[in-house]
């Protein structure tokens, strides 16, 4: 479901590449939500969510580090969105997740989809405008 169309891309080769491993990070999440027959997905959720983590934070650095070799006027913007997204993934608890499976699942695809929509579409495209 979750896949790079034509549309993300921002003319930059490596946020390009880096994002489509966030739609892979998202599809597997999608995936798992999907599949019935794994009853318990406590192990699968935390490894998607610190792959998550893992992974935005290289994005982010190396696309601020982009911006900043541009003089990228919106860079500003782009770090405050950055850095709220790296807060909202620290608050996530691996310990609650046991108890709410199905509904941390809803939530990451939720905020991963806001974020692979409405951030790459509205902000980062803007970055290879420049």
């Amino acid at each position: 479901m979750y896949e790079m169309k034509p549309e993300y891309y921002t003319g930059i080769a490596q946020i390009d590449e880096e994002h489509k491993k966030l739609f892979e990070i998202a599809d597997e999440a999608y995936e798992l939500y999907k599949n019935e027959f794994i009853p318990d997905k406590y192990d699968h959720i935390a490894k998607i969510l610190n792959e998550l983590r893992d992974y935005t934070k290289i994005h982010f650095q190396h696309e601020e580090e982009y911006m900043k070799s541009i003089n990228y006027k919106g860079m500003f913007m782009q770090k405050v969105q950055h850095d709220a997204l790296r807060r909202q993934m620290a608050e996530w608890d691996l310990d609650s997740i046991d108890e709410h499976q199905e509904e941390t699942i809803d939530e990451i695809l939720s905020i991963v989809t806001d974020w692979l929509v409405d951030h790459i579409l509205t902000y980062d495209k803007q970055i290879g405008r420049k």
